[in-house]
């Protein structure tokens, strides 16, 4: 009788081990939460549906499956629940993640686990779904920036360049009739229509090539919020070039230098905006020589748009730089929230003296006003 019980027992054993949650199988379902369509980006959450097959015969109570989620960075989240087998062989698991923040998610193998009926022998299995996203930068809607404004009041050279711009021979609209337009200008049917006078509005030309130069030196940021808050911006005014159709590229100074050439394409913009999705501050040296070697991504005549928290001499240097270039520096300021004294204020007033325009942001909400808000 006793040989006979051990012998079931571990045909029990051996059954539950090899033909039971070691032949787990399942497939894996991302969906963004509420159902919305489009990128991810950071803030947002992940619905994540597994369904799981089980095999025909299954001699354990229950099962707890768990799923591990990793970041590019390292970090990781552990989701675990528990399902109980039935004769239908399928069951499906529905959980969500946490807002989550920029960069690149995989899930690592699921692992199935239980005990027998008796609490003593652990079974455990683990299967396999490959399984990746991305989480874009958090942006912010930016409605007008008056670097590019055709009746820009900031001074410097850009005005002078934005008011230069010609008309081309489209035609964009019609517009009141303004005292010296040319009678070739009139715009016969919308007069008759209205009954007062009516000048042809044309398309300019194209706006300047506009490259943006990322800084991502780990010295130069006191904390990860600041660098969060430097990406954001970059990835905020790259969506307003794309708004826009605007020439723009983009530079980040790491330790390996990335560039982009000025473009408006959509595929190319997409290019830029996942270069951000992972990039960190790895980046050491000095700056101007990275300009230097890669001088061919910074066209002459065209803005060169310098993010970063440095309000010294390195970043004085980087300006004067693009200026031998005969490109238009301007620079963002990215302040850490808490600025020590007068020193910003005081490289503000630096920056105007030499007639170098440029902004301080602060917070990401902030951007649109800075730059020029509504229109």
């Amino acid at each position: 009788m006793l040989l006979t019980m051990v012998s079931i027992l571990a045909l029990y054993w051996a059954i539950g081990g090899f033909s039971g949650i070691r032949r787990i199988t399942g497939k894996r379902h991302l969906a963004i939460e509420g159902e919305r369509s489009g990128l991810l980006k950071a803030g947002d959450q992940m619905v994540v549906q597994l369904q799981l097959e089980l095999p025909t015969f299954m001699p354990l109570p229950y099962i707890i499956v768990q799923e591990r989620l990793e970041r590019h960075s390292g970090e990781s989240w552990i989701f675990e629940d528990s399902i109980v087998p039935h004769q239908q062989g399928q069951t499906e698991l529905t959980f969500q993640t946490p807002p989550l923040e920029r960069g690149r998610y995989s899930f690592a193998g699921t692992e199935c686990s239980s005990e027998d009926i008796f609490g003593i022998m652990k079974h455990r299995g683990v299967f396999h779904i490959f399984s990746e996203f991305s989480i874009l930068p958090r942006t912010v809607f930016i409605p007008h920036w008056h670097l590019h404004s055709k009746n820009s009041r900031v001074p410097g050279p850009e005005t002078a360049i934005s008011l230069s711009r010609r008309e081309t021979t489209q035609i964009n609209g019609v517009r009141d009739y303004v005292y010296g337009d040319r009678f070739s200008r009139i715009h016969w049917s919308a007069t008759a229509k209205t009954g007062t006078w009516k000048s042809k509005e044309f398309e300019h030309e194209s706006l300047q090539k506009t490259v943006l130069i990322l800084d991502t030196h780990s010295i130069s940021y006191k904390s990860k919020a600041q660098f969060e808050l430097a990406v954001s911006t970059a990835a905020s005014l790259l969506e307003y070039g794309a708004r826009l159709k605007m020439n723009m590229g983009l530079c980040t100074l790491g330790q390996k230098f990335r560039g982009f050439a000025p473009a408006e394409s959509y595929l190319e913009r997409q290019q830029m905006l996942h270069h951000l999705v992972d990039i960190s501050t790895d980046g050491f040296g000095s700056y101007k020589d990275k300009l230097e070697a890669n001088r061919e991504y910074f066209p002459k005549g065209a803005f060169f748009i310098l993010i970063t928290p440095l309000a010294d001499d390195q970043a004085l240097e980087m300006m004067r730089w693009a200026g031998t270039r005969r490109m238009l520096p301007y620079q963002i300021l990215i302040e850490d929230g808490t600025p020590i004294g007068g020193k910003h204020t005081n490289w503000s007033n630096l920056l105007k003296e030499r007639n170098l325009p440029g902004v301080r942001v602060s917070s990401l909400t902030d951007l649109p006003s800075v730059l020029g808000g509504e229109k």
